[in-house]
């Protein structure tokens, strides 16, 4: 059930990145109208603008404005990295209490549903805790993949330029490997690692970021790049996947 609700809850993300508004493709600035251009686009457009205009370059202003946005979400990032490494040490409970109420009679799967919310009461586990700062976020990556596009579409008032050798406005091939590369690496030093269940995300996003990198702006994959590099350095700091490798070999050598 788990692995299906990640699958769901990735492919709506995609849907939502792609297709968040009918306007994404379309010029902005400030006389754009309605909610979401005006509250979400156009302050994250003028965010990058404002550090473009202060380090030189749009490339630099992108990097900066992904950077920030990381560090504000990041109390949100540790809460979801708590909530799953808590379902994790549950893990063999949970499994425990599927064997014992195996049967899928509706007298049984009450029991089995009133135990396993026991459970989770016990660890202090909240099943809603690792998806609600994913939706929280989602707002805030899907405006910045806004802003980026429909500067792209103004280059009058935003000419992104480029960035080393990648003109930031056409796509590139170099930056959406990159980009898809270092997501394999977020993931494998986060709570994917020994997640069974989510692993085959590991293979997915990356495939995924690659796919959408090599047809769109290579700003956007700039953004990736450098989100999924402050993804992996926060992931080393929060997760710590060396501890998980440790423990692996001490317990890899008691049952030998």
């Amino acid at each position: 059930m788990k692995k299906n609700f990640w699958m769901i809850l990735l492919l709506v993300s995609v849907v939502l990145l792609l297709s968040g508004c009918t306007e994404f493709d379309q010029p902005i600035s400030a006389e754009s109208k309605g909610f979401w251009n005006e509250f979400i686009v156009w302050p994250l457009v003028s965010f990058i603008k404002f550090f473009a205009d202060l380090l030189g370059s749009y490339g630099l202003g992108i990097i900066a404005v992904t950077i920030i946005i990381r560090i504000v979400v990041l109390p949100l990032t540790i809460k979801q990295v708590k909530s799953s490494k808590k379902m994790q040490e549950i893990q063999p409970k949970l499994k425990e209490l599927q064997q014992k109420y195996a049967s899928k009679d509706a007298i049984t799967q009450q029991k089995y549903q009133q135990e396993m919310m026991a459970l989770m009461q016990t660890a202090g586990v909240n099943p809603l805790a690792g998806c609600l700062p994913i939706l929280i976020q989602m707002p805030i990556l899907i405006g910045f993949y806004h802003a980026i596009s429909r500067m792209n579409a103004t280059p009058d008032l935003f000419p992104l330029g480029t960035f080393l050798v990648f003109p930031l406005g056409e796509p590139s091939i170099v930056l959406a490997i990159l980009a898809g590369l270092i997501q394999y690496v977020v993931l494998m030093t986060g709570p994917a690692m020994d997640n069974p269940q989510m692993k085959v995300m590991m293979y997915i996003m990356p495939l995924m970021i690659v796919g959408f990198g090599i047809v769109l702006p290579a700003a956007l994959s700039l953004y990736w790049v450098v989100g999924n590099i402050v993804s992996v350095l926060q992931n080393l700091a929060i997760y710590k996947p060396w501890n998980k490798n440790k423990e692996a070999a001490t317990t890899g050598g008691a049952k030998k």
